[in-house]
């Protein structure tokens, strides 16, 4: 589903990106870890082409994203292609980004009707569905200020999939929520991994990792160190960067 190769990325003088080579398998939940600054949600806007890549190649479905390619040049795709791809690649932020005046069903009517130009009826008992899918039915005339932070998150999600994406990705998704409040988005997303959305997860919550994740990938400094399997990688990792990080983030106290 995810094919990056060699993909580069720089701030300025700044190299974030440092040739980054990863696959993710269609039904694959690729848990990406490593500490701030590391390049892991640089990596997960280049995806989706938020943050165009200086280097290398991204393909999403077969589809090189972002770029049409001539011979060996690149050449930026017109903004309506970039969107078209864009609109299978569902994001969820750290900050849930909800539009503030529409309620939890508009905000998630918004995009299958003014991006992909659905019918109203259509759109509405779609969203419908998706927010009884995410514990929220009974909210669906809230505003985002009547919610909480995990109520905000999970409608966030539930707007992300109205757009049938074939790829979800996630940035830190419970990194602004309140520690009680994780684990009702976090049963979101076990849920949607048990029903086989390929999905990358840029996250800190290790036991979500263990749990739900087919395969962890560390990051650090630009570059992929090492992937494997959660148990695996948790257990036994075979680098000492990845040793220090995982000593550092289980000797933090518990959320």
């Amino acid at each position: 589903m995810v094919r990056a190769q060699g993909v580069r990325k720089r701030f300025r003088r700044t190299e974030v990106l440092k040739g980054i080579d990863l696959d993710v398998a269609a039904g694959e939940v690729l848990c990406l870890i490593g500490p701030s600054g590391s390049g892991k949600s640089t990596f997960l806007r280049c995806v989706n082409h938020l943050e165009q890549i200086d280097g290398g190649r991204l393909y999403v479905g077969g589809e090189l994203v972002g770029y049409r390619e001539q011979g060996d040049v690149l050449y930026e795709m017109h903004e309506r292609d970039v969107c078209r791809q864009r609109a299978a690649i569902g994001m969820v932020f750290q900050r849930f980004n909800l539009f503030p005046h529409m309620t939890a069903l508009a905000n998630i009517v918004e995009a299958p009707i003014r991006v992909r130009r659905e019918p109203k009826r259509e759109a509405l008992d779609r969203a419908a569905a998706l927010l009884a899918r995410v514990g929220l039915a009974h909210k669906a005339n809230a505003y985002p200020s009547e919610l909480s932070g995990g109520q905000q998150q999970r409608v966030a999600i539930a707007r992300a999939l109205a757009m049938q994406p074939k790829l979800m990705l996630f940035d830190e998704p419970t990194s602004a929520l309140d520690p009680e409040l994780v684990g009702e988005v976090l049963a979101v997303m076990r849920t949607l991994a048990d029903d086989g959305m390929t999905m990358i997860v840029v996250t800190h919550e290790m036991a979500f990792a263990r749990e739900a994740g087919h395969r962890i990938a560390f990051m650090d400094d630009g570059v992929i160190v090492e992937s494997g399997p959660p148990r695996e990688l948790l257990s036994e990792p075979a680098h000492e960067r990845t040793r220090a990080f995982l000593s550092r983030l289980l000797a933090q106290p518990a959320r």
